[in-house]
């Protein structure tokens, strides 16, 4: 989810102080921004301390790399491209396949009928079943766009691509999911 709340601090404040060396201006990027990148890297890695271990390569990368930060994208943006080239880089070393959604994703009110769950949760399943088979840069696209809000701009700065490469991507992706869940229309 998108994080819209007002900051006392912005983001590019924070990152320019932590450029050069301000580590409690570092720390407050990584709580800001934490939590929805370790979301991203744990359904890419599908283990939590594999996660949490490329997270923290992540942000060691992020805190090297600092100093080069042009500024072209958000620092979010920036955060994310991080992650996936640090993701692409363990993955390389440990990992096979990932974990397309977030646990916590509900697709059904907690207070529904039974019925109801149960068809949400072979859903789900279905859901996952079909990003598992998608091939990994439209599987990318797909996540950073329909779970975490990103925008195609955003998405190719992440990716480094193309924002038409990116709606090709997202096009192909969605075509393939749609093939896969006919039976769930």
């Amino acid at each position: 989810m998108s994080e819209t709340a007002p900051r006392a601090v912005s983001d590019a404040a924070l990152a320019r102080r932590a450029a050069l060396g301000d580590r409690d201006a570092f720390a407050q990027l990584a709580d800001r921004h934490g939590p929805a990148l370790y979301r991203y890297v744990r359904r890419l890695v599908r283990d939590d301390d594999q996660a949490a271990d490329c997270l923290q390569e992540t942000f060691l990368a992020a805190w090297m790399s600092l100093p080069g930060f042009r500024g072209d994208s958000t620092v979010r943006t920036w955060l994310f491209g991080v992650a996936t080239r640090q993701v692409y880089r363990f993955r390389s070393r440990w990992v096979r396949y990932h974990d397309p959604l977030p646990e916590d994703l509900a697709l059904v009110d907690p207070g529904a009928r039974p019925e109801d769950i149960a068809v949400a949760a072979g859903l789900l399943t279905a859901l996952e079943a079909g990003l598992r088979r998608l091939p990994p840069t439209q599987r990318a696209c797909w996540l950073l766009r329909e779970v975490e809000e990103l925008s195609y701009e955003e998405i190719a700065l992440v990716l480094g691509t193309s924002t038409g490469a990116v709606r090709g991507q997202l096009h192909r992706a969605r075509g393939a999911l749609s093939t896969m869940l006919e039976e769930w229309r």
